[in-house]
């Protein structure tokens, strides 16, 4: 089995997206970063490797069989953990003990492009394994990949910040405070806007909100957020990272 010494993760905790598993450009000081000193790697198929990355269920028996006790942190065994790739992605995993992979990280680029060089000469392992999520619909807390594309660690955090407001908004029921964000966001539709039904309101903001990212969005996501204790708490933990290189640089 190939294995792999000394390398950093940054452990995110129960993700079943993968763009939620920040690449090393993204990494910031509060993450939780550790050295492993030994782990197994692992090239599979494609398709498992996006099981793997984009869900939290079960893996193979036989994948955990093979890495049963072989990584090593600070000379202790982890029960199930390990380096996958692909031959394209490349995603480190533990499943804390458990049978599914609950935390999850990328590598620095240096390890990764030594994943690439261990599996130039090999072939993908193949393992028996059933897609529990091939009908499983997205829902506001996990959007589609192509909702996130091209956006930052920053930018996904404040579009997930929005899509927990619109899920309250929509929990709430309060039509007029619906109309009022809703004016808000086109200020230049508020004729119409009032003859909506709160069913028809919620789904033309969230069609707004949910495509695409920009300085509008933002403001906007300030706005929403604004006076409500715990969402400016999360808007602040996603905008901290800027403040930090912001004042890093002007030193």
């Amino acid at each position: 089995m190939l294995v792999l010494n000394d390398i950093w993760v940054n452990w995110f905790d129960g993700e079943d997206k993968g763009y939620n598993v920040c690449p090393f450009f993204e990494w910031r000081k509060r993450d939780k970063i550790e050295l492993i000193d030994r782990i197994p790697v692992l090239f599979i198929e494609k398709s498992l490797y996006n099981y793997i990355e984009n869900s939290l269920d079960d893996l193979p028996e036989k994948l955990l069989v093979m890495i049963e006790n072989r990584t090593i942190v600070k000379g202790k065994p982890l029960e199930y953990a390990a380096v996958v790739t692909d031959g394209q992605g490349v995603l480190t995993f533990d499943t804390m003990g458990y049978r599914i992979p609950f935390k999850k990280s990328r590598l620095i680029p240096r390890h990764e492009r030594r994943v690439f060089q261990m599996i130039r000469t090999k072939s993908q392992m193949e393992f028996s394994w059933k897609n529990n999520r091939l009908n499983e619909r997205e829902d506001l807390f996990s959007l589609a990949p192509e909702m996130m594309l091209g956006l930052n660690r920053r930018e996904r955090e404040l579009k997930q910040l929005m899509m927990l407001v619109l899920d309250q908004l929509q929990v709430g029921k309060n039509l007029n405070e619906l109309r009022y964000w809703l004016t808000e966001w086109e200020p230049d539709h508020y004729q119409l806007i009032q003859k909506l039904n709160f069913e028809s309101a919620w789904k033309r903001l969230y069609d707004h909100i949910v495509n695409g990212w920009s300085d509008r969005h933002e403001q906007f996501c300030w706005k929403i957020v604004k006076g409500q204790p715990l969402f400016e708490q999360l808007w602040k933990r996603a905008n901290q990272i800027d403040l930090e290189t912001t004042v890093k640089r002007m030193k």
